[in-house]
């Protein structure tokens, strides 16, 4: 399950436009969740290993470059046909960047950008660049989606996002089509027998073998170190003198990044709903694990409480023991839905998971189990798992998922195998019995990758870099509170500053909290550094 920070009105549209059709179900006007985040390349040869090892100086060809801002067009690449393109405040460009950094004068790519100028009320301290997390999410698409709510910091700050190299319009990888992509994800995510394994493999060779066909050029470049290094040229070329950053979920990793290769040009950065920098993937996918069903035991006693229809039942023990039944059967008898798909017991996890990034859209939740159990149909769970996974209702995906498993294979040495997964499945069965074995048997996802990891974890440290705010939340699913706290301490205990969030949700800042966004407004607009340990509730 990604860290992505999905659009936040992307769960209400499909949860309201289904629901008037679907018995039982009733429409909602509140947000939300907010998690979970193109053409080919040309060229051949997806071998070699990342870039990595320290900056090197580029040519005054990309340092002096000067960006070219219009208004932007749409539909972008990651919005998909039918969306409007942002309004007038919006321009667009691209940057031009390295392909390989190692041959600073070879080949190079271009990086989507888009800006909204900062609006006044204080004089302006320059750009406030924008991660949204993933890895694989569009900048381009989310941002303007999400302006009301950094409406403050655009007084002092340009609003500036992209998309990384290997997502949407920065040569997005691009694997497999719409039609076999339907087909992958029919699939059981996990395999009970022999027969069922051996199809999920045959599942991930094709998927690699389609990556390396239609974005051979790219797969060897889309490392995260490689996409700090664009951070730095985009902040020369847009004419800071340090780089002011706010980084969401996997973002919050290519920040850690950041500062550790750039840390004296570390301006001001807020890093929310942080990944642990610390953890290896069977690691992370334990804490994810966790982290989900904590979410998920939240919900369901929140639901018994306090919706007299909960379809779950009237405790959260209830609710648990139901809904693994539920699913279950599902593994046998798939639910039937309006456009002729069906409800697996993968598409229904991943619609729950979904549905779990933030406290607003649990109301959701409540409408697609409800469904589920008194029509005996999935069209909730569909949507809701469509939006995760990146499919329009026009059955287009975008190249989130692609990219998401380019960059992470770029990043991660490890490479684990069936045997592997299934000697580590009783811990994750333990650490959630809904989400533990679906995250499990996502290990084995890299391996055959045709490019090798850079690390095996990332390095964070840097010293001497300004201070760098790192909030946790405490009952964030994807990224656990934990690894917050372990960021702070990687950057240093001098730039580090840990502050904490007691609520739920995946990330702080705009979780409507009075103190969290007062504290980081402080922190961004007039430089007031909270103290270590502070707590919004």
């Amino acid at each position: 399950m990604s860290n992505v920070r999905v659009r936040r009105d992307a769960l209400v549209g499909v949860a309201v436009a289904i629901a008037l059709g679907a018995a039982g179900c009733s429409g909602g006007d509140s947000k939300a969740a907010d998690g979970k985040p193109s053409s080919p390349a040309a060229g051949t040869g997806a071998t070699g290993t990342p870039s990595a090892g320290l900056p090197v100086a580029l040519p005054g060809s990309l340092t002096g470059q000067k960006l070219r801002w219009e208004r932007c067009a749409a539909p972008t690449v990651a919005q998909g046909a039918g969306e409007k393109a942002p309004g007038s405040d919006w321009e667009c460009s691209t940057l031009k960047a390295p392909l390989d950094y190692t041959k600073p004068d070879g080949p190079t790519l271009g990086l989507a950008m888009i800006r909204a100028k900062a609006k006044g009320g204080g004089p302006r301290i320059g750009s406030l660049v924008f991660n949204f997390g993933g890895p694989g999410g569009s900048g381009v698409a989310t941002l303007p989606s999400f302006a009301k709510e950094y409406d403050k910091l655009r007084s002092r700050y340009d609003l500036v996002s992209f998309d990384p190299r290997g997502v949407g319009e920065s040569q997005g990888v691009k694997c497999l089509d719409d039609k076999a992509t339907d087909a992958s994800h029919t699939l059981d995510a996990t395999p009970d027998t022999p027969a069922e394994v051996q199809a999920q493999q045959a599942d991930t060779r094709r998927f690699i073998a389609a990556c390396v066909k239609n974005s051979s050029a790219v797969l060897a470049h889309v490392d995260t170190i490689s996409a700090a290094r664009d951070m730095d040229l985009m902040r020369q070329v847009l004419g800071d003198e340090k780089l002011h950053y706010f980084g969401i979920s996997y973002g919050t990793e290519l920040g850690g990044v950041y500062a550790h290769l750039f840390p004296q040009k570390v301006g001001r950065a807020v890093l929310d709903a942080v990944v642990d920098p610390t953890l290896d993937p069977e690691q992370a996918g334990l804490g994810q694990a966790k982290g989900f069903q904590l979410a998920l035991d939240n919900y369901m006693t929140d639901c018994a409480k306090n919706s007299p229809a909960c379809p779950a039942g009237g405790s959260s023990a209830d609710g648990d023991k139901w809904l693994a039944a539920f699913l279950a059967k599902l593994d046998s008898q798939p639910l039937p839905t309006t456009d002729g798909r069906e409800v697996t017991q993968t598409v229904a996890t991943n619609g729950i998971a979904a549905t779990l990034y933030s406290k607003e859209s649990w109301k959701y939740l409540t409408m697609a189990l409800t469904e589920a159990r008194t029509s005996g149909t999935g069209n909730l769970l569909l949507a809701f798992s469509d939006s995760f996974a990146g499919r329009d209702q026009n059955g287009h995906y975008n190249n989130l998922m692609p990219a998401n498993t380019a960059i992470n294979c770029a990043d991660a040495k490890q490479r684990y195998t069936p045997e592997d997964v299934k000697a580590k499945l009783p811990a994750f069965r333990r650490a959630s019995a809904v989400f533990g074995e679906f995250l499990a048997w996502s290990l084995p996802a890299c391996t055959g990758w045709p490019v090798a990891g850079n690390w095996q974890t990332p390095d964070v440290s840097a010293p001497g870099a300004a201070p760098v705010l790192v909030i946790g939340n405490t009952g964030d699913p994807a990224t656990p509170y934990e690894g917050a706290q372990k960021m702070a301490a990687g950057l240093g205990a001098d730039v580090g500053i840990g502050i904490t969030f007691k609520g739920e949700g995946h990330g702080a800042y705009n979780s409507g909290n009075t103190c969290m966004t007062k504290t980081v407004n402080a922190y961004l607009l007039d430089g007031k550094v909270p103290a270590k340990g502070t707590t919004c509730s």
